[in-house]
Protein backbone atom coordinates (compact mmCIF):
# COMPACT_ATOMS: atom_id res chain seq x y z
CA UNK A 1 0.00 0.00 0.00
CA UNK A 2 0.85 3.46 -0.45
CA UNK A 3 1.20 6.99 1.80
CA UNK A 4 -1.50 8.92 -0.14
CA UNK A 5 -1.38 12.73 -0.12
CA UNK A 6 -3.82 15.59 -1.34
CA UNK A 7 -3.22 18.45 -3.20
CA UNK A 8 -4.93 21.75 -2.36
CA UNK A 9 -7.82 21.24 -4.75
CA UNK A 10 -8.65 17.43 -3.39
CA UNK A 11 -8.54 18.42 0.15
CA UNK A 12 -11.05 21.38 -0.87
CA UNK A 13 -12.82 18.99 -2.96
CA UNK A 14 -13.38 16.71 0.50
CA UNK A 15 -14.27 18.62 3.01
CA UNK A 16 -17.16 19.89 0.96
CA UNK A 17 -18.24 16.52 0.91
CA UNK A 18 -20.35 14.74 3.32
CA UNK A 19 -18.35 12.57 5.88
CA UNK A 20 -19.90 9.56 4.91
CA UNK A 21 -18.91 10.43 0.97
CA UNK A 22 -15.32 11.27 2.22
CA UNK A 23 -14.92 7.92 3.59
CA UNK A 24 -15.58 5.74 0.61
CA UNK A 25 -13.45 8.24 -1.34
CA UNK A 26 -10.52 8.05 1.19
CA UNK A 27 -10.77 3.86 2.00
CA UNK A 28 -10.59 3.50 -2.13
CA UNK A 29 -8.02 5.36 -2.94
CA UNK A 30 -5.64 4.97 0.37
CA UNK A 31 -5.76 0.70 -0.26
CA UNK A 32 -4.35 1.39 -3.87
CA UNK A 33 -1.98 -1.03 -4.32
CA UNK A 34 0.79 -1.41 -7.06
CA UNK A 35 -0.88 -4.47 -8.52
CA UNK A 36 -4.15 -2.03 -8.88
CA UNK A 37 -1.91 0.29 -10.78
CA UNK A 38 -0.35 -2.27 -13.28
CA UNK A 39 -3.67 -4.04 -13.27
CA UNK A 40 -5.28 -1.40 -14.81
CA UNK A 41 -8.94 -2.07 -16.10
CA UNK A 42 -12.35 -0.62 -15.10
CA UNK A 43 -11.26 0.99 -11.60
CA UNK A 44 -7.66 2.86 -12.54
CA UNK A 45 -6.95 4.03 -16.17
CA UNK A 46 -3.66 5.68 -16.95
CA UNK A 47 -3.18 8.39 -19.34
CA UNK A 48 -0.13 11.05 -19.99
CA UNK A 49 -1.00 14.87 -19.98
CA UNK A 50 1.73 17.52 -20.06
CA UNK A 51 4.44 14.91 -20.21
CA UNK A 52 3.36 13.22 -17.03
CA UNK A 53 1.48 9.68 -16.08
CA UNK A 54 -1.84 10.54 -14.48
CA UNK A 55 -4.08 7.80 -13.25
CA UNK A 56 -7.74 8.26 -12.65
CA UNK A 57 -9.71 6.28 -9.81
CA UNK A 58 -13.23 5.72 -10.06
CA UNK A 59 -14.55 6.09 -6.41
CA UNK A 60 -18.54 5.98 -6.82
CA UNK A 61 -19.80 9.21 -8.60
CA UNK A 62 -15.95 10.95 -8.01
CA UNK A 63 -12.92 10.56 -10.11
CA UNK A 64 -9.68 11.33 -8.32
CA UNK A 65 -6.57 12.21 -10.91
CA UNK A 66 -3.37 11.01 -9.23
CA UNK A 67 0.39 10.39 -10.02
CA UNK A 68 2.41 8.25 -8.51
CA UNK A 69 5.10 10.41 -7.01
CA UNK A 70 7.71 7.19 -6.03
CA UNK A 71 7.37 3.75 -5.07
CA UNK A 72 5.67 4.54 -1.48
CA UNK A 73 3.40 7.85 -2.13
CA UNK A 74 0.48 8.84 -4.71
CA UNK A 75 -0.85 12.23 -4.56
CA UNK A 76 -3.96 13.47 -5.42
CA UNK A 77 -4.60 16.37 -7.88
CA UNK A 78 -7.91 16.74 -8.40
CA UNK A 79 -11.01 15.01 -7.12
CA UNK A 80 -13.92 15.30 -9.63
CA UNK A 81 -17.56 14.40 -10.02
CA UNK A 82 -17.74 12.17 -12.53
CA UNK A 83 -20.66 14.40 -15.00
CA UNK A 84 -19.13 18.15 -14.30
CA UNK A 85 -16.91 19.47 -16.88
CA UNK A 86 -13.53 19.88 -15.49
CA UNK A 87 -13.74 16.03 -15.04
CA UNK A 88 -14.46 16.39 -19.27
CA UNK A 89 -11.69 18.56 -20.03
CA UNK A 90 -8.85 16.37 -17.35
CA UNK A 91 -10.20 13.15 -19.04
CA UNK A 92 -10.13 13.89 -22.83
CA UNK A 93 -6.79 15.75 -22.24
CA UNK A 94 -8.32 19.24 -23.26
CA UNK A 95 -6.72 22.56 -22.84
CA UNK A 96 -7.37 23.79 -19.51
CA UNK A 97 -6.38 26.42 -16.66
CA UNK A 98 -6.08 25.56 -12.78
CA UNK A 99 -9.28 28.13 -12.19
CA UNK A 100 -11.55 25.89 -14.74
CA UNK A 101 -10.94 22.65 -12.66
CA UNK A 102 -10.97 24.13 -9.31
CA UNK A 103 -13.99 26.76 -9.99
CA UNK A 104 -15.91 23.95 -12.02
CA UNK A 105 -19.01 23.34 -10.30
CA UNK A 106 -22.13 22.64 -12.12
CA UNK A 107 -23.00 19.52 -14.07
CA UNK A 108 -20.83 19.58 -18.20
CA UNK A 109 -24.47 17.27 -18.46
CA UNK A 110 -26.92 19.22 -17.47
CA UNK A 111 -25.62 22.24 -18.99
CA UNK A 112 -25.58 20.04 -22.77
CA UNK A 113 -29.35 18.99 -21.85
CA UNK A 114 -30.05 22.66 -21.17
CA UNK A 115 -28.55 23.51 -24.51
CA UNK A 116 -30.91 20.33 -26.27
CA UNK A 117 -33.81 21.56 -24.41
CA UNK A 118 -32.93 25.24 -25.91
CA UNK A 119 -32.65 23.83 -29.46
CA UNK A 120 -35.88 21.93 -29.17
CA UNK A 121 -37.95 25.09 -27.82
CA UNK A 122 -36.54 27.05 -31.25
CA UNK A 123 -37.81 24.27 -33.71
CA UNK A 124 -41.35 25.35 -35.42
CA UNK A 125 -43.63 22.89 -35.18
CA UNK A 126 -44.88 20.60 -37.90
CA UNK A 127 -48.54 21.41 -38.18
CA UNK A 128 -47.92 25.16 -37.87
CA UNK A 129 -45.15 24.76 -40.81
CA UNK A 130 -47.65 22.30 -43.03
CA UNK A 131 -51.20 23.55 -42.30
CA UNK A 132 -52.23 21.36 -45.84
CA UNK A 133 -51.22 18.53 -44.47
CA UNK A 134 -53.38 17.90 -40.82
Amino acid sequence: MFEVTFSDQSMSMLNRLDIMIQMPIIEKFSSLTSKDLNAGGDEVGKFERGGKAYYRLRAGEYRIYFEVVNESRLLSHYILHKHTLADFIFRFKLPYNEETLVEQNQSFWQYVESLTRHQQEKLPDEHTQNPGNA
